[in-house]
């Protein structure tokens, strides 16, 4: 009996252990968001079989009316069971989405990253990744719609009965540890309203799934609460907006991680210079990848904890990338300027991407900033020969358009796809005439 006929076996077993009723297919178009079919357990066979096929002409990016049924296929190590259901018991498998030949479809995000982690291993490297997903809690109304209330009016670190999210946020941290998260910190963030919860590093798809799950559940258990859980980049103004910082180390084919180097000054290997030089070099196009919406950019603006220009540092927050003071297997790079609202799957095959090529380049990144760039002045910018990330989705997608690692990293198909996706949303926000240009215009001229 083969291997995969074991872990079918396996997998039924404990379906029938745990007494499942319903079995949620997931997966994840091309912006970001989870897309669900659901079986009853007994069509399990048929679904590991990749029997379960669907329309893809429907899904954002996929493909065309003439060119769309696809099929599903389970990754049977991505079985868990909601612990908030009982009667029926539900549980979820992440999918890859496959084209009726039986060849992976090249559009699928969680293939994208598969691809570009299969040329990491190439060069016998393994990306780990620790995610910092930040995320509000809103009020909802008498019908369950989110109002623009924040549950509470708390600061960093603020404890109840200031933090009046902590048992919701205890509640989401526990969730998370049934399904197998190992939960490191969570907190109460800088601006009313908002939280985090950190978990444990992993490989880059584990990663990214677990970032699907997290934002699943987080929204899941908020409304269970009589709360409205939002991953927007910044859903109120004169307050810091949401960012999902990703932390970066390589490890190499015995496991030790590539980025560190007792002999050098900071301890960073030349591999962790040349990544950090390669994450430099292609910010701005990876920009539109790591912050893909319109509002993405009301949040890399001064003042407000977010980065705005290319840069990095050591202990300094305030540019693009920092390395934290961690060393050994815990030295790594914060990517700071990704937010929640980005796909998972396309953010870190770009971003894996860009730091591989600075590695074949050998690139060498320019001298670290220790001043605070929050305050730097255009005239200090300039001297600097810094670059700024872009400031609106338009000015990202140009850049991103520009790149060819960019359509190497994520394929011709999804680059396209992306492409159209993004200029359509900002081209729908530019017929928008908004509440500030009524107040600002309507009576003076």
């Amino acid at each position: 009996m083969s291997f995969i006929s074991d872990e079918k076996r396996e997998l039924k077993d404990l379906i029938e252990a745990l007494e499942v009723d319903l079995i949620h297919l997931q997966f994840t178009d091309i912006t970001g968001i989870t897309k669900n079919v659901s079986i009853m357990a007994h069509q399990i066979d048929k679904a590991l079989d990749g029997g379960i096929t669907f329309d893809g002409s429907s899904i954002d990016g996929f493909v065309r009316v003439e060119e769309s049924d696809m099929y599903l296929m389970p990754d049977i190590a991505t079985f868990t069971v909601f612990p908030w259901t009982s009667s029926p018991r539900e549980a979820r498998l992440i999918c890859d989405v496959y084209k009726m030949d039986g060849t992976p479809f090249e559009g699928c995000p969680r293939y994208i990253l598969k691809k570009a982690l299969k040329d990491s291993e190439g060069m016998g490297y393994t990306m780990n990744v620790g995610p910092e997903c930040e995320f509000f809690l809103f009020h909802t109304d008498e019908f369950g719609n989110p109002s623009l209330e924040v549950h509470d009016q708390a600061s960093y670190f603020d404890l109840a009965p200031m933090d009046m999210g902590g048992n919701a946020r205890n509640d989401i941290s526990m969730t998370l540890k049934s399904m197998g998260f190992k939960i490191e910190t969570s907190h109460h963030e800088v601006a009313t309203g908002q939280h985090e919860i950190d978990f444990e590093y992993a490989d880059a798809l584990k990663t990214a799934d677990n970032i699907m799950t997290f934002k699943m559940v987080v929204r899941i258990i908020a409304q269970r609460h009589g709360l409205h859980a939002t991953f927007m980049a910044k859903p109120l103004v004169g307050i810091s907006g949401s960012g999902m910082h990703l932390n970066i180390s390589l490890s190499g084919e015995n496991g030790e991680n590539v980025f560190y180097d007792p002999e050098d000054a900071i301890e960073l290997s030349d591999k962790a210079y040349a990544f950090l030089g390669g994450l430099l070099e292609h910010a701005r196009s990876f920009t539109a990848l790591t912050n893909p919406t319109v509002n993405s950019y009301k949040r890399l603006i001064p003042g407000y904890e977010a980065p705005i220009l290319v840069a990095w540092s050591l202990s300094n927050r305030s540019p693009l990338i920092r390395v934290p003071a961690g060393r050994g297997k815990s030295t790594r790079l914060e990517l700071r300027s990704p937010d929640p609202s980005a796909n998972p799957y396309l953010a870190l095959a770009a971003t894996l991407k860009a730091g591989l090529d600075g590695i074949k380049k050998n690139k060498r990144p320019p001298e670290p900033i220790s001043s605070n760039l929050y305050h730097i002045t255009d005239e200090d910018i300039e001297t600097l020969g810094m670059e700024r990330l872009p400031s609106t989705l338009c000015e990202a997608v140009e850049a991103f358009s520009l790149s060819p690692l960019m359509k190497e990293a994520i394929g011709k198909h999804a680059y396209k796809r992306f492409k159209e996706a993004a200029m359509y949303e900002w081209n729908e926000y530019s017929k928008y005439v908004s509440k500030w240009e009524l107040d600002r215009y309507l009576r003076k001229f």
